[in-house]
């Protein structure tokens, strides 16, 4: 009996390991390959919105709009930012998103520590579309506030190498652009 219970632990756990690789994500920049693990669990939806805008290839070319040091860089506006695109402004980049409908929040109890990805949106809760930043330090005052649904695990160091902006606007002049993200 306790071999056929030890098997079943085992069997659970190679299963839990197949599921954690579908929930991993490369995000190539020019400095590097990024590994991001993605939380379905804490917020499922936005998970899959990510997985789908990055395995379509609308994230290729978007650039970091908005960077401030010691905070966060911004990205993810497939309207305006995508600089492969006829449409790309990169004075209107940030006030875009994708042709799908914004997102519910989902907040949850992830922390916005360094390397957190999370959701940008405008002051509703519930306008998150295709837009996401990247922690680089803690920032507690937007827990529960944004919706967490990944962190970085490996290749910060490339993150934190994205060019900043405005220390005011955090606005970037020539940013740096999302190379590729695709699932893992």
């Amino acid at each position: 009996m306790k071999k056929l219970i030890c098997l079943f632990i085992i069997l659970f756990s190679l299963s839990n390991i197949k599921v954690m690789a579908k929930d991993i994500v490369i995000l190539k920049l020019v400095y590097g390959e990024v590994e991001i693990e993605l939380y379905p669990e804490k917020a499922p939806n936005h998970v899959k919105r990510f997985k789908e805008l990055s395995d379509n290839g609308k994230y290729d070319g978007v650039v970091f709009h908005r960077v401030i040091d010691g905070f966060m860089a911004q990205t993810g506006d497939v309207k305006f930012g995508n600089s492969n695109n006829e449409n790309f402004n990169l004075s209107l980049a940030g006030t875009g998103g994708s042709e799908l409908p914004n997102l519910k929040a989902e907040f949850s109890d992830v922390a916005h520590t360094r390397g957190i990805l999370s959701a940008a949106r405008s002051a509703d809760p519930n306008s998150a579309n295709s837009q996401f930043f990247i922690c680089f330090e803690s920032a507690p005052h937007l827990d529960r506030q944004y919706s967490a649904f990944g962190k970085v695990i490996k290749g910060m160091e490339f993150i934190d190498k994205i060019k900043k902006g405005d220390p005011n606007t955090g606005a970037v002049s020539n940013p740096d652009k999302i190379i590729s993200i695709r699932s893992k």
